[in-house]
């Protein structure tokens, strides 16, 4: 049974109970959408996550039957490699569950930074290693650059041809990628559903084969489901998804666009999918509401007036962590409208999935967007194809990356709005000067997480940025947001203020096509998406650091405290100045 806490009714609820919108979902009625005739013609071909729970169209036997048989010959680490919808679901859940004991070490590998590839390949035997290659298309650049690069290690440790025995593939019917491992003899081959797109395939074989070689029971799993397709397709206002697409959509037309998802650390990897699933469903048409994990409460002490709060409880090993979180939600303004729901098990995340993908799909219902198509994350990837076979841009200036300390230099592209500065500390004051209230910040970053002082660096500046003005800000790790919010920061309303950073490898993997290296391919796909944000408008700077070391991150974000406190004292000073009580006949 889901667990939320649905006291309140919000208006639209009634509206979509009177039009039916649950059981027409559920009835996979693409006249719904029928506001444009692409929107219905999109809905027509990608409906089919809607029944998932009760009839799979992949026997959930075969499946937990394959799970077994490969853990049985002794497979005790799986490495998925996959982007996007691929990724998430099966991530969301593996790691869920890892602290309940799962019988595999489950490694996903969505990264372009040979840092995490190393990091990868440093932690299993290959002998004793499954990797699963997921793409729905077969042709998705990053899963396909990522196996290449990891696949001389395994060539190397087990010979050629007992490889691909190490491989299995899941892709819908006909891509290159079955054909691919069809002729290469790899372990499986198990086809995904055409009609369930990346993001809403959690419940698909996308998301099942994973659950089930971690150790999740596929049918309790499914149990979970079908109970909650039941309740999320009755029209009726104590339908959960109603509840919550109501409680979304009603606060976006108040303009709270925006809303901040809190936790405990374990449910943080829930967010990641919830993210995706509503950043890149409804960001598009200049219209969106954007999620954005948020791990300090007292950003919310004061209601900013644009963002509505989901909480969720989860299951915790220790009491004090379950203390520390709710004392942490005793600081929340209570003007904010605030949503709960409660975890409790890796089973139970089945039910949350199919509740928000209904309610999403009715929110594109009422916002009159269609939810299942991703127009702009298309074209920022043909832009990173682009490049990639003409050469990066010039960069719009170069300059030492610090003045007191030997580091190498920076190099800045930048969108129209920031033309003509000629220095770091320059463009960063404009690009932080450009925030006002109701926008939002995003630290796009193509560089790995892992490794001493790195993402605690990144998540300095997305704090510092957040506590100074009072926004939204969110650290967006790439590629990965490139196939979830990366859609609504170039589709949605123009709120957002972009900084994007790529840095120089100093061991870089070399690849056999298409990019002549991982950290190539990652600085194409960096530049690509500070192009495509300036095509739209958006305020973006793009910085290609020396190194991706902890030191230089860290040195960067003292470069960005120092701006930010620049801009906030000007800020100061100009509002002083305008509310002066100027004697007669004194001006500024």
């Amino acid at each position: 049974m889901i667990n939320g806490d649905m006291e309140k009714l919000y208006p639209s609820a009634k509206i979509l109970v009177r039009d039916r919108v649950a059981s027409r979902i559920h009835q996979k009625d693409a006249s719904l959408y029928d506001f444009s005739s692409e929107a219905q013609s999109c809905a027509e071909n990608f409906m089919g996550w809607v029944d998932l729970g009760t009839n799979p169209p992949l026997p959930v036997q075969e499946v937990q039957a394959f799970a077994d048989e490969v853990v049985d010959s002794g497979i005790n680490t799986v490495v998925l490699i996959g982007q996007g919808g691929s990724t998430q679901a099966p991530m969301t859940i593996t790691k869920y569950n890892k602290p309940d004991r799962n019988r595999v070490t489950f490694k996903t590998l969505d990264s372009d930074s040979p840092v995490r590839l190393r990091e990868v390949v440093a932690t299993c035997n290959p002998a004793t290693t499954l990797v699963i290659i997921s793409s729905k298309s077969g042709g998705t650049i990053e899963p396909r650059m990522a196996l290449a690069a990891l696949r001389p290690t395994f060539e190397e440790a087990l010979g050629k041809e007992e490889t691909p025995r190490h491989l299995v593939a899941i892709t819908d019917p006909g891509s290159d990628l079955e054909r691919q491992a069809h002729e290469e003899g790899w372990l499986k081959v198990l086809p995904g559903e055409p009609s369930v797109g990346g993001r809403f395939s959690a419940l698909s074989v996308f998301g099942l084969l994973p659950a089930a070689l971690v150790g999740i029971n596929l049918e309790e799993l499914m149990q979970h489901a079908a109970t909650a397709e039941r309740l999320c397709s009755e029209d009726a206002i104590d339908n959960p998804a109603v509840n919550l697409a109501a409680f979304l959509f009603d606060n976006y037309q108040k303009g709270r666009d925006k809303f901040s998802f809190l936790t405990p650390k374990r449910g943080r990897v829930l967010g990641l999918w919830i993210e995706q699933l509503v950043a890149e469903s409804l960001g598009k048409n200049g219209k969106g509401i954007l999620p954005n994990i948020e791990v300090d409460s007292l950003l919310l002490a004061d209601d900013p007036q644009d963002r509505s709060v989901i909480m969720y409880q989860t299951r915790a090993d220790l009491w004090d962590e379950s203390k520390n979180f709710e004392m942490s939600l005793a600081y929340i303004d209570p003007a904010i409208p605030r949503q709960s729901y409660k975890v409790e098990s890796a089973l139970e995340l089945a039910e949350h999935f199919v509740m928000w993908e209904y309610a999403i799909s009715m929110c594109g219902y009422l916002m009159q967007v269609c939810p299942f198509d991703q127009p702009d994350v298309a074209a920022a990837k043909a832009e990173v194809l682009n490049i990639l076979r003409e050469g990066q841009p010039q960069p719009d200036f170069v300059e030492n990356f610090t003045d007191e300390i030997l580091m190498g230099q920076v190099e800045a592209n930048v969108s129209p709005q920031f033309k003509g500065y000629d220095d770091l500390r320059g463009v960063l004051k404009a690009l932080f000067g450009s925030i006002q209230p109701g926008d939002y910040f995003a630290l796009n970053a193509f560089l790995p997480y892992c490794g001493e002082g790195r993402r605690e660096a990144l998540e300095a500046i997305r704090h510092d940025v957040a506590e100074a003005f009072s926004v939204v800000s969110s650290l967006e790790v790439g590629p990965r947001y490139l196939h979830s919010t990366g859609q609504l920061q170039k589709g949605g309303s123009n709120e957002g203020v972009f900084l994007v950073l790529s840095a120089d490898e100093l061991k870089d993997v070399p690849l056999p096509s298409v990019a002549p290296s991982l950290g190539a391919l990652a600085r194409a796909q960096a530049s690509g998406d500070l192009i495509t944000l300036a095509d739209r408008g958006r305020r973006a700077v793009h910085l290609h650091l020396p190194d991706n070391s902890g030191v230089t991150l860290r040195c960067l974000a003292e470069v960005v405290k120092d701006t930010l406190a620049e801009v906030m004292i000007e800020r100061t000073i100009g509002e002083e100045l305008e509310s002066a009580d100027w004697p007669e006949g004194q001006s500024e």
